[in-house]
């Protein structure tokens, strides 16, 4: 009889990540990658000297924690639970929560990390049963390279974006005066923090690209797409993606993290999925951008063509954390600025126009609560 043998997990995860401080003082992003947990972590930290880059380093330890102290007991939960939620995203999810405690915790202990804050993206692969589950606070992105395409799988948690979808019909050009590079959610903000946690079906030949802010405000997305097409290994597309960086001139601190899957050896074919009964925390979105490329000239040398100088669109002026906090019955939404310093009147317009679209508490002289949002 021909022997056989059982491979729990198929797949073959490889990854690679850097960091660079671009044209800043102080370096605030981090990369974690703990290939034994099948966990990938980015933050983009926020707040200064001593406290930004506490903030992100925190955050990815933090869920590094989690997920080795839940281990056991993940691997023995059933893939969803009784309300029929992923155990594996929720797990994702309850990172977030103790990482975004943890550092609240650290910023009410010392003077000098008060106000800290940071994104974070959380990759977590459950190579059993071929899935990713991705979840992400703030605008660092994870962007999935499949078969010549790119697609934004996070959410950006943005000012514009909060907008847009209280404000759909928003007029064009007061659209265009919203700051661009305000988020709306970060660890270390508040008690509570709202993170999109969503599970994607892995396939072979898959990359991904987790990233900060720092590569994506400089670097376009075809760009980014060329150097994962030409880069043969995560390390060599990590390279290609911090030179385009530099060529670009960026500002603010980059991070990057690319991870590719690959059937493990003596798998000839993909394993078959869950059936989709009974999942209703997988959800693939398909409709997401998706950008075509074309083998450029002279691929014999790897590098990617550099992309045309771009306009600077940071906004410097603005905060790089600015939070709308949670409304009361009789209070106004909080409003933190990290690093505190002033803002101009363009943000201030566009942060009343978000509150007063969002805001459920009465206004003062009406005790009783009586009114209406026009």
């Amino acid at each position: 009889m021909p022997q056989t043998r059982t491979i729990e997990e198929p797949w073959r995860i490889v990854a690679a990540g850097d960091t660079w401080i671009g044209h800043r003082e102080h370096n605030e992003d981090a990369v974690l990658l703990r290939p034994d947990l099948r966990l990938f972590v980015l933050a983009d930290g926020a707040g200064g000297e001593n406290a930004g880059n506490v903030a992100s380093a925190l955050a990815t330890t933090s869920v590094a924690h989690h997920f080795e102290d839940t281990q056991d007991a993940a691997a023995k939960a059933p893939d969803f639970d009784a309300l029929g939620l992923s155990t594996g995203a929720r797990r994702v999810a309850i990172a977030i929560q103790r990482a975004n405690r943890d550092i609240i915790d650290i910023a009410k202990s010392s003077h000098r990390h008060r106000g800290m804050g940071t994104t974070v993206v959380v990759a977590y692969f459950d190579r059993a049963r071929g899935l990713l589950h991705l979840g992400n606070v703030g605008d660092s992105r994870c962007y999935r390279h499949r078969d010549g395409r790119l697609e934004l799988l996070s959410s950006d948690h943005t000012l514009i974006n909060d907008v847009l979808e209280l404000e759909p019909d928003i007029d064009d050009a007061k659209a265009a005066r919203l700051p661009r590079n305000v988020i709306t959610r970060a660890l270390g903000m508040g008690p509570g923090v709202r993170s999109t946690v969503r599970s994607y079906e892995l396939a072979p030949k898959d990359r991904y690209l987790l990233c900060s802010d720092g590569l994506t405000d400089e670097v376009s997305e075809r760009a980014m797409l060329d150097a994962l097409e030409l880069g043969g290994s995560p390390e060599e597309q990590v390279r290609l993606l911090m030179d385009l960086s530099r060529d670009a001139e960026a500002e603010d601190n980059v991070a990057v993290i690319v991870i590719s899957c690959e059937l493990a050896p003596g798998i000839a074919a993909m394993p078959k999925p869950i059936p989709a009964r009974g999942r209703p925390g997988i959800r693939e979105r398909d409709e997401t951008r998706q950008f075509e490329v074309q083998p450029p000239p002279g691929k014999g040398g790897k590098q990617p063509p550099k992309p045309p100088k771009r306009s600077k669109t940071r906004e410097s002026d603005y905060p790089e954390i600015m939070i709308v906090g949670h409304t009361t019955e009789d209070s106004a939404p909080e409003i933190h600025l990290v690093p505190p310093r002033a803002p101009d009147q363009s943000m201030i317009d566009a942060v009343q126009g978000f509150i007063e679209r969002t805001r459920t508490y009465p206004p003062a002289g009406d005790p009783e609560g009586s009114w209406e949002d026009d």
